[in-house]
């Protein structure tokens, strides 16, 4: 699960410097101002869990890290808890980053290398995320997009200065990395490498218990693994929709309605005519005349048009009103008086003189009352409709600012109040096979797991076409399930983790019976157990890297990493049981020295080797500014993340 999270540091933004610099704008780690003074002095008190140099790193500054970092992964897996989030080795990768952070910061200072306000201002006005409308920075949008992640301006700022005093200490470690051509040549020559062996599968299930253990057994069992039985939070919501039904009866137009609008919109309803022109504009008087008598003789205004090294443009469905706005009242008159098929008198514009041929007149009559009714009055029902529902949405608004409960506002208005069952962070019920939520409580979810209880909100679901009220009634915090409720679930895993254990030693088992008289498959055998039967494998490294869009199987990735004439055992994930991986030969093949490979080796391997140089560098400030860890302030806030804090902490 923190695979997005631990690929996030390893991220080029920085060289590996696993900071929040400009990430943390991208709605990473904030941290407070590491220019926090007090009298701590070490590691003894609790109110700082590491010191780095002559910094100290407070609770606080682990605790906002941690829940931050925690938002960033549940972007990828909205369920995760700060528990099971914990558990995986969540908090340990934070400080680990935080100490990176202040190591960096604390040795750039000690060289004097610093960032200027000038450089800071320079790296905000950069960031796409804070321009306006007009693409340029936006001081409302910045202040905008802070407050909406509960930054601050001097936040921002230190964690950008942090950074760029981090390109200036690691990038003249990592730069400039070259791998030698000859060490290329040989990594690239791996991928001709081929692989054949055989993997055998142990299942736990075959090699499990059959009996249940005993009640102490089962006690033991579930403390020490009590992560494994995490679950997520859960939200009931209460909420009641509404949408045109609720104001049905109160947009129907009455007679008036309908006779206003029709002599307010009279124009509109008035007998009309569109034309199809084609147009041709010059800068002269005399030129549009010339122009005009020849077309009138017979010539092509298309020819005439060219001849005098001008274009003729089409106008389509044009009524008088677009034409008098786009060029000119006279140009507007010339074009609506002449005759289907004829050429328009010359008239002026601020463009140049307009002379156009009429191509198609289209007249429409006038509509009356009667003929016009049904599209006026669909046109104020609509109107009413969406003014209704948003009056019904800024009263209901108004109740709940008022103090109104959701009941007391379904009962006001009439509405279906209707409660869920316990939802997760994903959009799912809890325990219900994936099945989501009803459609109309999807753009809710979000908000709800922001929500305390009985707090309602009205939110808009399709624009001016549904509303819905909402609260969350009950909220059940992520943590291990009692063991009364998941006994079933935990006899399973006791089965799979001790069926675990045997199928390891039937593993040992199988490796020992192998040798030169023994294969894998007789070995297997051997157990007199129904297992899998072997899988052959034969593979180049190249035929494996063609996997890549695929996860490569654990077993096969060890193939590729042993020994020839080697076996070894491997676990499967879950205590699902334990794969032997017998390698038979490797057959090393040949590559051209223009092989591409060789450049894609390199390539590679110096991106990594610069990665590895800033890592290394990285270790080594720790170790120049010194580096201590407050272990009594790290468990107080591993346990008030978890809600295991005594009271008061």
């Amino acid at each position: 699960m923190l695979t997005v999270f631990r690929n996030f540091f390893k991220s080029k933004i920085g060289l590996g410097l696993t900071l929040g610099f400009l990430a943390l704008i991208a709605f990473a780690f904030a941290s407070s101002d590491v220019a926090n003074t007090g009298t701590f002095g070490g590691v003894a008190g609790g109110e700082r869990v590491a010191v780095v140099g002559d910094s100290k790193i407070g609770t606080a500054d682990l605790n906002l890290s941690a829940n931050q970092a925690l938002d960033r992964v549940r972007q990828d897996n909205p369920t995760l808890s700060m528990p099971a989030f914990i558990a995986q080795g969540g908090l340990d990768e934070v400080l680990d980053q935080l100490i990176d952070r202040y190591a960096i910061n604390e040795f750039g200072s000690s060289l004097g290398i610093r960032a200027g306000d000038n450089l800071i201002n320079s790296e905000i006005r950069q960031l796409g995320a804070f321009r306006g409308a007009d693409g340029n920075f936006s001081q409302d949008v910045y202040n905008q997009a802070l407050a909406q992640q509960g930054l601050s301006d001097a936040m921002v700022r230190d964690d950008i200065r942090t950074g760029l005093i981090a390109q200036q200490v690691l990038l003249p470690a990592s730069f400039g990395t070259s791998m030698p051509a000859s060490i290329a040549r040989r990594y690239a020559r791996l991928f001709k490498e081929r692989r054949s062996g055989g993997i055998a599968l142990l299942p736990s299930a075959l090699y499990a218990p059959a009996g249940d253990p005993s009640d102490a057994t089962l006690n033991t069992f579930y403390r020490n693994n009590r992560d494994r039985f995490i679950r997520p939070e859960r939200r009931v919501i209460r909420y009641a929709s509404f949408d045109n039904s609720a104001v049905a009866d109160s947009i129907e137009p009455t007679e008036a309605e309908i006779r206003q609008r029709y002599q307010r919109d009279g124009a509109q309803y008035a007998a009309s005519e569109t034309r199809n022109f084609e147009q041709l504009i010059v800068p002269t008087e005399a030129a549009a005349r010339s122009i005009r008598q020849r077309v009138s003789a017979g010539a092509s205004l298309q020819s005439v048009a060219r001849e005098a090294g001008f274009s003729v443009v089409e106008i389509e469905d044009v009524i008088r009103a677009s034409v008098r706005t786009d060029s000119s009242e006279a140009v507007a008159a010339a074009y609506f008086a002449a005759q289907r098929g004829s050429i328009t008198q010359p008239a002026q514009s601020p463009l140049g003189w307009h002379v156009a041929q009429v191509t198609g007149v289209t007249g429409t009559p006038a509509r009356s009352l009667a003929q016009a009714r049904d599209e006026i009055a669909t046109a104020i029902r609509e109107e009413k409709r969406v003014r209704a529902l948003g009056d019904l949405a800024a009263q209901i608004e108004e109740q709940i600012d008022g103090g109104a409960t959701l009941t007391e506002i379904a009962r006001q208005f009439g509405l279906d109040l209707q409660t869920t069952r316990p939802i997760t962070a994903n959009g799912r019920f809890y325990g219900g096979a994936n099945e989501e939520v009803p459609e109309v409580l999807a753009p809710t979810i979000a908000t709800a797991f922001q929500m305390e209880t009985s707090e309602p909100q009205v939110g808009e679901v399709e624009r001016g076409e549904t509303y819905v009220a909402f609260e969350v009634s009950d909220i059940t915090q992520s943590a291990a399930a009692p063991l009364a409720e998941i006994r079933d679930d935990v006899i399973a895993a006791w089965k799979l983790a001790e069926g675990s254990k045997a199928a390891r030693a039937a593993a040992e088992r199988i490796i020992g019976r192998l040798g030169n008289e023994t294969s894998l498959a007789s070995a297997v055998q051997a157990e007199r157990k129904n297992l899998p039967a072997v899988q052959q494998v034969s593979l180049s490294r190249e035929e494996l890297a063609a996997q890549r869009d695929r996860r490569i199987p654990p077993p096969l990735a060890l193939m590729f990493s042993m020994a020839q004439g080697t076996a070894k055992r491997l676990e499967a994930t879950g205590n699902g049981g334990w794969y032997v991986v017998d390698l038979d030969r490797i057959e090393l093949g040949q590559i051209a020295a223009d092989d591409p490979l060789i450049a894609q080796a390199r390539q590679q391997f110096n991106r990594e080797l610069g990665e590895e140089y800033s890592q290394q560098m990285i270790a080594a400030m720790r170790a120049e500014v010194g580096v201590e860890r407050n272990a009594t302030a790290i468990d107080a806030v591993r346990a008030q993340l978890v809600g295991t804090a005594p009271a008061g902490l």
